[in-house]
């Protein structure tokens, strides 16, 4: 029942124009990139990590922002069906915008659907490559899938971004045996 309570505005829109691209927000990325490399502790990567999801969820305009945030408002409510419904329509409108992606895969990894997971981390990260969040999620899900190596890979890499990432508890020492 509280999947089909979609907000009003949601619900009232006519059909949707193109989703606008997002304008060219190369330098902030870079600066905040940047910035969690060179984390001096924990609590100070905690701070830049949050300047990153602002950045991160920030969407093209107010309609694809609308249907993130319900999203996120869904699943935090652990409405996973309602929130995929949400994301998915964000990715029908934005196929562009690598977070609707990133979203739908973390419901996905939440329900243990590694393979769909698997498949909206490497579309988030075709889009931006460099999405910490989405490189520490396809480590955890290539794990939960059995493939310890690319695992290992997807968090080195990961970890080459932010050294701070909780997920750097589960890397092995090279030559360990996976």
């Amino acid at each position: 029942m509280k999947t089909l309570l979609l907000p009003l505005a949601l619900l009232a829109m006519p059909a949707l124009a193109d989703c606008p691209a997002l304008p060219d927000r190369t330098a902030e990325k870079a600066e905040l990139m940047a910035a969690m490399r060179d984390a001096g502790n924990e609590g100070e990567a905690r701070q830049r990590t949050d300047a990153l999801w602002q950045f991160w969820a920030t969407a093209p305009d107010a309609a694809a922002q609308e249907m993130l945030d319900y999203g996120m408002r869904r699943r935090a409510e652990y409405d996973f069906e309602g929130a995929t419904e949400s994301f998915d329509r964000l990715i029908a409108y934005c196929p562009d915008y690598a977070e609707g992606y990133n979203q739908r895969a973390f419901i996905h990894f939440l329900r243990e659907d590694f393979p769909a997971a698997l498949e909206d981390l490497e579309k988030t990260l075709e889009i931006s490559p460099d999405h910490i969040a989405a490189l520490a999620g396809l480590a955890l899900t290539l794990d939960r899938l059995g493939r310890f190596k690319a695992s290992q890979g997807a968090l080195r890499e990961a970890l080459k971004l932010n050294p701070w990432l909780p997920e750097r508890a589960m890397l092995k020492k090279p030559g360990t045996d996976l």
